[in-house]
């Protein structure tokens, strides 16, 4: 027992040499940094928007932008009433890459979820308060609207914008 909480100890020392030493979550950081941080997301924002305008100019349907920075294939979802918060919904998504690759197999399914009781992507929660039962969408999303600069560590790798192809049942 005791080679063991020796060996663990010595593995632990060594290993720690190695890593990188950040800021705890809720750390500060000097305004410098986070000017760095705001450039940062400002341009990714503008190159993935240009990209994204420049992907539906060459698409048959027309895309509408929405408010919340992301873009939708219903014209008439911007007309739309849009739901409580409170009201239960059902409805599931598939997730693509702009090559147009489905990134998941199987679908995210959310079923009688109650509008603003629940967290998911700001585009799909925001799409969902306008859709009604059986309509179908597309969201086109940029990455600070879905996974971020971290991604959902599995397949989806950071900064990467979204296609989301949603409906509600």
């Amino acid at each position: 027992m005791k080679n063991i909480f020796l060996l663990s100890f010595f593995c632990i020392v060594s290993c720690s040499k190695n890593t990188q030493v950040h800021p705890p979550v809720g750390g500060q950081l000097s305004q410098k940094d986070l000017e760095i941080s705001r450039n940062r997301s400002r341009s990714l924002n503008e190159n993935e928007r240009a990209q994204i305008k420049e992907w539906i100019k060459n698409q048959d349907e027309k895309f509408y932008p929405m408010a919340m920075n992301y873009w939708v294939n219903k014209e008439d979802l911007l007309k739309s009433p849009k739901k409580v918060d409170g009201t239960t919904v059902s409805y599931q998504y598939d997730l693509y890459d702009f090559d147009e690759a489905k990134i998941y197999p199987q679908p995210v399914v959310k079923k009688e979820v109650k509008l603003g009781k629940f967290s998911d992507l700001k585009a799909v929660e925001n799409a969902v308060h306008y859709l009604k039962s059986g309509e179908e969408a597309t969201l086109l999303v940029p990455s600070g609207l879905a996974f971020g600069t971290y991604g959902d560590n599995n397949k989806i790798s950071n900064d990467l914008p979204l296609i989301i192809k949603i409906k509600v049942f």
